[in-house]
């Protein structure tokens, strides 16, 4: 099959791209880089010629509310739109655990108008919801940190490693639609400041993790399992000491 891949550069679209390389399929990796922006809708309905499946793996480069708002809705506007008119029979998406149970996170908003914009469309879709990826451990301590101390709500999460989550992406676009939302996540749950804590130990940052009922997880509050998958997730099979011993 051929199958465009928005945000076919970054961490998880390189690796679908690779996945789907190596099981005959033409994986096209598509990128404001190779003339492909769906913000402005430059490229989109010409990749989109002939593919078979869309896989959006795209993110906002500013995570700013307004800013990430207007990012998905026009771009999945952009997308949807020129999907439709080139007969694309399957969208997959990937979003994220929680997405409406945050409605503090501008963030979040914007991923739940993502889905909807998806949903409405009329096209056939698959919509992944994944954790937290294991790889975004650093920049969370960093969003944290204060004085030279990480503050960070005690609520739960169950991270993943971002090559579990590339290929259930890439198992999905290469296979029958969903038709809804496929969540998953990693074995293991966590505390956010928990899973935090053990990553900068491990990395021998001596940097203090504190769990604090007011700290945020950008912009919101995190008190309950907002962010652990439901009952019938499908859980990835690398652990956190599986991902260290790997190099990470």
């Amino acid at each position: 099959m051929r199958i465009v891949v928005i945000g076919g550069t970054g961490l998880i679209g390189s690796q679908v791209v690779k996945r789907l390389g190596e099981h005959g399929h033409e994986a096209v990796a598509a990128s404001p880089n190779s003339g492909v922006n769906t913000v402005t809708g430059e490229g989109v309905k010409e990749v989109l010629q002939g593919a078979d499946v869309l896989v959006d793996v795209s993110n906002s480069p500013s995570f700013a509310d307004d800013d990430v708002m207007e990012f998905f809705r026009t771009a999945t506007t952009n997308l949807t739109e020129a999907a439709k008119e080139a007969g694309v029979g399957h969208y997959v998406a990937l979003s994220i655990v929680g997405t409406d149970e945050l409605p503090e996170s501008g963030y979040l908003r914007a991923k739940v108008a993502q889905e909807k914009l998806i949903t409405e469309s009329g096209l056939t879709y698959s919509i992944i919801r994944a954790t937290q990826f294991f790889e975004f451990a650093g920049a969370i301590a960093n969003s944290a940190t204060v004085d030279g101390v990480v503050r960070l709500p005690h609520g739960g999460v169950q991270p993943i490693a971002a090559a579990d989550v590339a290929a259930v992406v890439a198992r999905t676009a290469a296979t029958e639609p969903v038709g809804g939302v496929l969540e998953i996540g990693g074995p293991q749950e966590f505390t956010m400041d928990g899973w935090i804590r053990t990553v900068l130990t491990q990395r021998g940052d001596e940097r203090e993790v504190v769990s604090d009922p007011a700290a945020q997880y950008f912009g919101t509050s995190l008190t309950g399992k907002q962010l652990v998958p439901n009952a019938g997730a499908q859980l990835q099979p690398t652990t956190l000491e599986d991902w260290f011993a790997a190099g990470n």
